[in-house]
């Protein structure tokens, strides 16, 4: 006999016979005990016996015994229960079924509740019916088989009004004493998959997001220059943050190799200060981003009000994460979100945050090898053209010359001889000026011939910045013979020295390299800003390479343009006859 004890705060049970309830003890005080048929007979002795302790009933099956049993100690005979019931009246296996976190029911082949856990009691109705319609319709398919085995079994998932979506494993349970179907029990496991399965659609969100990020390579932006794709970049990485993730204040460093500095590369809606950290990849003294820089560990900070490492950023901003970007299992620099909540960020965000982090490090790797790839394959057909065509122009020299002796009486035909032989060369110095690549200046000599002064220029004052003599000199020379006062410096630093002696008003254009070995064009620029914010600047790269990101920083903040060597010099009076259109009216000298 199975003895399964419970609470016993209920009063006596009435349902059976006077007779059988003792008058020594109050009847309020004593337990009840339900006896399961077959456990023992109710005129026995036994019965009798326990009558002098218990409020005794009868009950015919288990399914009458759950109805009844809060409150009361249950008696059963285990040959009349099946080897599943019999455990389910067993204290202690009972005890651990209601402690799983799933739901856990038995139902009998019409779909009858016979047994559930504290769990499944807790489902909304809606839930617990839909489970015993399909456990009904799962023993009606156990049934039509030839033989059903107990580790058969069938999953189901389903999803409520409220939109909230479960699964389901439903097992047939066999009592071998009975042939007929009255003998099929069903156990149900239920659980809810809602937040798994709306992480597993906001992460396939992200994964499409992200593949449209690195999408940079298509025909739809093949005609776009490094500066457009970066903001085209910039416009995904914002819409695809707030939009999926759903986070509308973050900033993205990118790990400069030799130094260990973390440069700010995009910064939205976060102040200023958050851009102006002189940050590094250290755990100590450099903020948390520091830290997961030098870690490679992601940073949830849920209270930075307690944190040490978190430096001020977000104004009044609670909880932070911090994310690495990684390519190719390396650190490149770290993705800071901020929230002005505490406990903002969960272990889901994380997940989500980081590989949304390994999209943004592959695009902005692609922009990089597809400016290079550009340079490099631009050189290298340049130097294929100079092979190609140098014996034809030798060839064409050679016939001009010989040509040339044959006229020499003849002033006219000397004259388009000697023509003939000019173009020659032009067309050799062109394409030798091409194949220098970011050394050199198109269309330098043809400016320089048909210069003349343009008023829009004249005593312009400009700053040109560049460590190949070439260029500046080259620059300063076509502009002064439009009007220009050109002032030029051979790095980055002459010209924030300049600039920083300089008072509003005494410089009207700034035009600078981005790579040079000093202080880079992003530092040139951020100058030039703090001198005037309206001051225009122009950048100009030579491999189009930019490892420390200007670009992007200085477009966020009003650069004019970019110009990517090497260039036409009309396109950079272009730009110089725009910005002199946008600053104030040139002065006298």
């Amino acid at each position: 006999m199975i003895l399964h004890c419970t609470s016993s705060e209920g009063g006596p049970d009435r349902s059976m016979a006077d007779t059988t309830q003792p008058t020594e003890s109050p009847k309020a005080q004593r337990p009840r005990l339900l006896i399961l048929d077959g456990a023992i007979e109710p005129n026995s002795k036994i019965a009798a016996s326990l009558c002098q302790f218990f409020d005794l009933r009868f009950v015919g099956d288990v399914e009458a015994a759950q109805e009844a049993a809060a409150g009361s100690l249950v008696l059963a005979d285990p040959s009349s229960l099946m080897p599943l019931e019999r455990a389910l009246a067993d204290g202690q296996t009972g005890t651990l079924l209601s402690a799983l976190g799933e739901g856990v029911c038995l139902c009998d082949a019409a779909g009858n509740l016979v047994w559930a856990n504290r769990k499944y009691q807790q489902f909304n109705p809606s839930v617990t019916k839909k489970v015993e319609r399909t456990c009904q319709e799962t023993a009606r398919l156990f049934s039509e088989q030839v033989e059903v085995t107990e580790d058969a079994s069938r999953r189901f998932a389903f999803q409520t009004e409220d939109g909230r979506f479960y699964e389901m494993i439903a097992s047939p349970v066999v009592d071998t004493n009975r042939a007929t179907a009255d003998g099929l029990r069903i156990l149900a496991i239920v659980w809810d998959t809602t937040k798994s399965r709306r992480l597993q659609q906001q992460l396939d969100a992200i994964d499409a997001a992200g593949s449209e990020l690195v999408r940079i390579e298509s025909e739809a932006v093949a005609s776009l220059n490094t500066a457009q794709r970066l903001t085209l970049l910039e416009e995904k990485i914002i819409n695809f943050t707030r939009e999926l993730m759903h986070f509308d204040h973050f900033n993205i460093y990118l790990l400069e190799k030799e130094s260990k500095r973390l440069l700010p590369v995009m910064t939205v809606g976060m102040p200023q200060s958050v851009a102006d950290y002189d940050l590094h990849a250290e755990t100590t003294s450099n903020g948390i981003s520091g830290y997961v820089a030098a870690t490679g560990r992601s940073y949830i900070c849920h209270d930075v009000q307690n944190d040490p490492r978190y430096l001020p950023g977000l104004d009044n901003a609670a909880s932070s994460l911090s994310v690495p970007l990684r390519l190719h299992d390396q650190v490149i620099g770290v993705f800071n979100i901020e929230a002005l909540s505490p406990g903002a960020f969960s272990e889901d965000d994380r997940q989500i945050a980081e590989i949304f982090g390994r999209y943004i490090a592959l695009a902005l790797n692609i922009l990089d090898l597809l400016v290079v790839e550009r340079v490099t394959t631009s050189g290298t057909v340049a130097v294929n053209v100079i092979g190609e065509i140098s014996h034809p122009l030798n060839d064409i020299t050679a016939e001009a010359e010989a040509l040339r002796e044959k006229v020499l009486t003849d002033p006219i035909a000397l004259k388009h001889v000697d023509r003939v032989l000019k173009l020659v060369n032009i067309v050799r110095r062109k394409v030798e000026d091409v194949a220098k690549g970011p050394k050199s200046i198109l269309g330098i000599q043809e400016a320089i011939d048909n210069s003349e002064i343009d008023p829009l220029l004249l005593n312009k004052h400009v700053l040109v910045a560049d460590d190949e003599p070439n260029i500046r000199e080259t620059i300063q020379a076509v502009l002064a013979k439009r009007g220009c006062l050109v002032t030029i410096c051979e790095n980055g630093q002459q010209a924030i020295d300049m600039l920083s002696r300089a008072k509003p008003g005494d410089v009207d254009l700034i035009i600078s390299d981005i790579s040079m070995p000093d202080q880079n064009g992003y530092q040139v620029f951020a100058a030039a800003r703090r001198l005037d914010e309206q001051v225009p600047v122009i950048l100009m790269t030579g491999f189009g390479y930019d490892p420390h990101h200007s670009i992007v920083r200085a477009s966020q903040e009003g650069l004019q343009c970019v110009l990517f060597k090497p260039f036409q010099i009309e396109q950079l009076l272009d730009e110089v006859l725009t910005a002199a259109r946008l600053s104030s009216p040139p002065r006298k000298s």
